[in-house]
């Protein structure tokens, strides 16, 4: 009978197909969709696919064939259309042009959604392109890739390869990039798009994202609003080099093309062989870009950060206490610091490596990662033991994609350094970048975790640091094919990170590059956190962490306390407890009082990491509207929340309004109450420890804000 089955299956599929391998043409619709958004692709009498609808989830399908097929799904170069293409080749013949036909679909379904793989192909030459779409329908979360393949005699030659296209028919659209420099990351900048290309890019290869964070957002007919209006949210699961094109044409159509920039980066591919694209991650909200964001948190919680739904360490680290001046005593003794404070680890990073050329300072050591005799003579392993001994857990710094020219690797493996010949080497930062297309390369890069993995199974956790961009641009082991290195490299960091994950699936790791130099959702199926910056300003967090939250949940941001910025320790605090909380900071400077405040507030943050790491965001006062700004978490069953209240530097007899809560049950009643206050102080709100309805404090709201700089609070709301 199965055999009977399969045979039929393909009788049908020979009648479904013509001589050329293109479906006979034939209308039909296919949908994919969520709970609350919904994309409608017809195939049109020409045989090929085009994006119908993409919108609100339709209730009633009535009219849907008087819908106009004017937007291709997947439009390529060369034929009749004369914007930005989705895809660009060259055939081994030299004929530049693709045209793309509907050969068949499947649907599956599964646990969360569906997923929808499209069959096209080209009616004159053996090339397959499949475009894959996963709907995850309570998250409201779609992701999109797609599949190249071709059967031609010689190799074909990849020029644009995006992994998602998108259109849309709207009076008016106006898009936010996050842009920004070293220490300024994730400044939120919105303009309106008019006629002509709107291109987002990077081009720095290893660190990618260190002036352009890969992910935006379009609201439609206006500018983005936090709880009304349609808006979509999207981001590139790469972490390398991106491009995202916004494209209006003579009609007022819009076009969105993302994937990996193809900027020296023509891919050459052999008969049979796929590239796969990287998945396109985004969200259509009918509810401004608040609903937007919860659906990427609660989808990112679930399905696609690295142990989504576990807890996050609260940790000390020894930068700013030692810098590069250490020894095994030194470090020894901040455990102390760890116990007494009541986090869950201590980190060690930069400078605990090297011999030949000891890791003193940025200059040298990179590479030679084992431990420096003079500083640490008994090496790792009475690190791990003192620590586990005071009962706090046991991190270390990396920076293994990375080597100094000043390095015995160096000197041993030049051939492995991304690296020019006949001119002059550039460095970032005194390194330059290793060669992660080289098989050789991705074993040592292993081996760096894995041997100290199998030395000191005790080690807890891995901050994995990445400060250079790709400088010195030429791969030794690629030879000719040189424009495949872009592509080739972040290829190699994923077999590494695999490889890493499958052996030491529980192990912990912070993804670090310089600050927000790497921030995307394909890493993070490796990292179970990001370090948004290096710059630890309070004030300037509130800004970075404001941008970064759109797209990201609060256990997967890291936040320290740092002696950057001149705030209270209440102010810094408050901060960084919206994220995954850490010290990073000398402990015997604060005084008693400081000390014990710090104290008290690892175990008050215990107390709100559920809320804060696993409710619901809400966004209610932007730092970019005024000198004000403030969020907060509300558990899934509404039962409590966190609200986070700051004020930076009001004006001179301000008129400060009252703050209006929301995310709340509007029928149930809360109790207020002020907490994470400093020793032996009340508070001075006038609603503490007063009983609100949900309704009263979402549409009167309270009196939070002051005329006070650098003031903060967070209230606990408790249903009564």
């Amino acid at each position: 009978m199965k055999k009977m089955k399969k045979l039929l299956l393909a009788c049908t599929l020979l009648l479904s197909v013509s001589w050329n391998g293109t479906a006979q043409t034939e209308e039909k619709s296919i949908r994919i969709g969520t709970d609350d958004s919904e994309m409608i692709f017809k195939v049109a009498d020409n045989g090929r696919l085009y994006q119908q609808y993409f919108g609100k989830k339709l209730v009633d399908y009535t009219g849907l064939e008087q819908l106009p097929t004017k937007h291709e799904a997947y439009i390529t170069n060369g034929m009749e259309d004369y914007f930005e293409p989705a895809l660009r080749m060259t055939h081994a013949d030299g004929n530049p042009s693709v045209l793309l036909k509907y050969v068949s679909h499947t649907e599956e379904k599964t646990p969360y959604g569906t997923e929808t793989a499209i069959v096209l192909r080209d009616d004159k030459y053996p090339v397959t392109v499949t475009l894959h779409y996963t709907a995850f329908d309570k998250e409201n979360i779609i992701k999109s890739h797609a599949v190249i393949v071709h059967q031609e005699k010689r190799p074909v030659t990849l020029y644009d390869y995006a992994s998602s296209m998108l259109h849309f028919d709207r009076e008016s659209y106006y898009m936010t990039d996050f842009t920004g420099d070293w220490a300024r990351e994730v400044n939120m900048t919105e303009q309106k798009l008019e006629y002509g290309k709107r291109i987002v890019d990077t081009k720095l290869g290893s660190r990618a994202s260190m002036f352009t964070s890969p992910f935006f957002m379009v609201s439609m007919d206006g500018p983005a609003r936090e709880n009304s209006g349609e808006v979509l949210l999207g981001t590139i699961g790469w972490t390398g080099n991106f491009r995202f094109t916004f494209e209006v044409d003579n009609k007022k159509s819009l076009r969105i093309i993302s994937g990996i920039n193809p900027m020296a980066s023509e891919y050459t591919l052999q008969p049979n062989e796929e590239f796969v694209t990287p998945e396109f991650y985004f969200t259509l909200s009918n509810e401004g870009t608040g609903k937007a964001t919860r659906s990427f948190h609660d989808w990112a919680r679930r399905y696609q950060l690295k142990d989504g739904m576990k807890g996050r360490m609260t940790l000390l680290n020894n930068w700013e206490a030692t810098y590069f001046d250490f020894n095994e005593e030194k470090l020894i003794d901040l455990f102390d610091d760890a116990k007494a404070l009541g986090v869950d680890m201590f980190l060690l990073d930069d400078g605990w490596f090297g011999n030949k050329y000891p890791r003193h300072s940025d200059t040298q050591g990179l590479g030679d990662w084992q431990e420096t005799a003079d500083k640490l003579p008994h090496g790792i392993g009475r690190l791990v033991k003192e620590a586990t001994d005071k009962g706090i857990k046991f991190g270390i710094w990396i920076e293994p994609e990375m080597v100094s020219p000043k390095s015995e690797l160096f000197e041993k493996h030049k051939d492995w350094v991304i690296d020019l010949p006949n001119r002059d080497d550039y460095y970032f930062r005194n390194q330059m970048v290793l060669d992660l297309s080289n098989p050789e390369v991705q074993n040592f890069v292993f081996e760096v975790v894995d041997n100290l993995m199998e030395k000191h199974p005790g080690i807890a956790y891995f901050k994995w640091d990445c400060n250079s961009p790709i400088t010195n641009i030429y791969s030794n082991y690629l030879k000719d094919q040189q424009s495949h290195l872009y592509v080739d490299y972040v290829k190699g960091l994923y077999n590494v990170l695999e490889r890493i994950k499958n052996k030491y699936p529980d192990l912990p790791m912070m993804l670090c590059s310089g600050g927000g130099g790497r921030s995307d959702y394909e890493a993070l199926r490796y990292f179970t956190e990001f370090w948004p910056s290096d710059n630890t300003d309070p004030v300037e967090r509130l800004f970075i962490q404001w941008g970064y939250s759109h797209f990201f949940p609060a256990k997967s941001l890291a936040a320290h306390i740092t002696s950057w910025g001149k705030q209270p320790l209440k102010f810094k605090l408050d901060v960084a407890m919206m994220c995954r909380l850490g010290f990073d900071i000398k402990i015997n400077e604060l005084s008693e009082e400081e000390q014990q405040f710090a104290k008290n507030a690892v175990q008050t943050y215990e107390t709100i990491k559920p809320t804060v790491f696993e409710g619901d965001l809400y966004r209610l006062v932007s730092p970019y509207s005024g000198n004000h700004t403030a969020s907060m978490y509300v558990g899934k069953d509404k039962g409590t929340a966190h609200v986070f209240a700051f004020d930076i530097h009001p004006r001179y007899d301000e008129q400060i309004p009252k703050l209006k809560l929301n995310g709340l049950d509007p029928a149930a009643k809360y109790k207020v109450k002020e907490i994470n206050l400093m020793p032996g102080n009340t508070s001075a709100l006038s609603a503490n420890d007063k009983i609100y309805s949900g309704d009263y404090l979402m549409t009167v709201g309270l009196d939070i804000f002051s005329a006070g700089a650098l003031k903060s609070h967070i209230l606990e709301l408790t249903r009564q």
